[in-house]
């Protein structure tokens, strides 16, 4: 079974979200579906289902590994370079 490698290097605490929703898609007008926060800056940014994915365009211009849902009641994370839920 594929493990993440990446969380023995996430600080902790866990960094305070950034904003409250997607700054992204504030400032494009768009909705987010759902919100992810970066386990390494505290970066907000919405979802693969969200028009402009922008919490993998984090991932992608940061390198930043694992994020985490940002959504009440749900509480799971999610490595970006091993694609694995951790």
């Amino acid at each position: 079974m594929k493990q993440c490698t990446h969380t023995d290097a996430l600080p902790h605490p866990e960094p305070a979200p950034l904003s409250e929703t997607c700054p992204e898609c504030l400032r494009d007008g768009t909705h987010p579906v759902q919100l992810r926060l970066c386990l390494t800056c505290g970066h907000v940014g919405c979802c693969d289902s969200s028009p402009n994915r922008h919490a993998t365009g984090h991932h992608a211009d940061t390198g930043h590994p694992v994020m985490r849902t940002f959504e009440p009641g749900e509480d799971w994370r999610w490595c970006f370079v091993d694609h694995v839920l951790v």
